[in-house]
């Protein structure tokens, strides 16, 4: 593990309204929202009277009236977030991305060219802010979850450098929530055991961590809390997971809204998929109720999958899974579908008729090969013509989406 603070994390500071107040300096100092009928983003001002992003837009009116809501300019979200990080690029080559928004870097190797990790970061916090026009808060610490967490306590348009000496001085007096993988529910969690620190965390048995959150949370959070967190930075690394999530506002659990929104999260993603011929074998989905708190539920098969409708049916057997579990919950305001253990080198593995209660499922079977096939040739119809030339009819035809593809598609990252 490093011994010296030379890993950045660098976000962008409330984007997408930053960005629409760049482009209409009239909106400059007021409460704007990027979106309508969902709150896509919003800026600090809007964020000042408790509006966030995902919030219903009545909702988001009701704490602030004088909110602005503008319907955005995506093109342009991902010019300048493609922009600044290039301005990264120009420091260091060891550059991860993981948003359209933010990054992280290892500078360790180019201190020689730039001076040290503090000065690199005013650099280019300074280049971010005269080139794009756009306010950037960096942190600087020897690990990676130290970094992105001195970059929130830096928000916004700040910067903080943690001495490795004070790290845990540092580390052990802020809230949990800023922790990775604390969200919510852990948050609340935490606090029925009287831990509302980081500090207050990194004291209590790991017996008692695992107990309330189970062996592979429990573990996690406890090594991050004495800032134990020995991975590097992946630069033009491959992709070890694949992912998108819809932000639906607040609307009833039913099947003509969680179908049509699985089906349509399922095409992005496995649309990425078949581009890179890198199938997966586990399925994971996300649901998040009316109070914000999210479920997850995840299924590992036996052969990976890259097929649209199987990806969505098996999305929508775990998200009933999750409403089972939760009877009480009759509003959801998220859905989300990544795939993981993508197989880098795979052939596919044809299947003899059985008569298996999953063989539809099967990307072997003659029905998998067949909606595998038709997938395929909607791909090539895509590429020649554009993404709305063709697709599923529920999705095209049904109910209208709050959120907009265009934000979709820029929000689809590796979960």
């Amino acid at each position: 593990m490093a011994t010296a603070a030379t890993i950045l994390h660098a976000d962008l500071d409330a984007f997408y309204a930053s960005v629409e107040q760049l482009l209409d300096p009239s909106l400059r100092g007021k409460p704007v929202a990027v979106g309508g009928g969902v709150v896509l983003a919003a800026s600090y001002e809007a964020k000042a009277f408790g509006v966030r992003g995902g919030m219903p837009g009545r909702q988001a009116r009701n704490l602030c009236p004088q909110i602005i809501f503008v319907g955005g300019h995506f093109a342009e979200y991902q010019r300048l977030g493609d922009a600044a990080i290039k301005v990264i690029g120009d420091f260091t080559p060891l550059v991860e991305r993981i948003s359209i928004d933010e990054a992280f870097a290892d500078v360790a190797g180019c201190t020689h060219l730039f001076g040290m990790p503090a000065e690199i970061a005013k650099a280019i916090r300074q280049r971010v802010r005269a080139e794009l026009g756009l306010p950037i808060s960096v942190g600087v610490a020897r690990t990676k979850h130290l970094a992105k967490i001195a970059s929130q306590v830096a928000k916004p348009d700040g910067l903080v450098v943690v001495d490795p000496e004070g790290e845990l001085e540092f580390l052990h007096r802020l809230s949990v929530e800023l922790m990775w993988g604390v969200g919510p529910v852990t948050k609340a969690r935490l606090a029925e055991i009287g831990v509302l620190t980081i500090g207050q965390l990194a004291a209590t048995p790991g017996w008692s961590l695992e107990r309330l959150l189970g062996p592979a949370a429990g573990e996690k959070l406890a090594n991050l809390a004495w800032n134990r967190d020995p991975r590097r930075i992946r630069s033009g690394g491959r992709a070890r997971s694949a992912g998108a999530q819809s932000a639906i506002g607040r609307k009833p659990a039913e099947e003509r809204i969680i179908r049509p929104t699985l089906l349509h999260l399922a095409d992005r993603i496995a649309t990425r998929l078949r581009a890179t011929c890198r199938p997966g074998r586990t399925v994971t989905v996300r649901v998040r109720f009316a109070d914000l708190n999210s479920v997850t539920r995840s299924v590992t098969l036996d052969a990976p999958i890259s097929a649209t409708v199987i990806l969505a049916e098996l999305a929508e057997e775990l998200v009933r899974a999750v409403l089972a579990d939760h009877p009480n919950e009759k509003i959801i305001s998220l859905l989300a579908i990544s795939v993981s253990h993508l197989e880098k080198h795979w052939d596919l593995e044809l299947e003899l008729p059985l008569g298996l209660q999953d063989e539809s499922r099967r990307p072997g079977s003659r029905l998998g090969i067949a909606r595998w096939a038709a997938d395929c040739a909607v791909d090539k119809i895509r590429d020649r013509f554009g993404r709305d030339a063709i697709g599923y009819g529920s999705v095209m035809l049904g109910i209208s989406r709050s959120v907009p593809d265009e934000f979709r598609k820029l929000a689809e990252k590796d979960l």
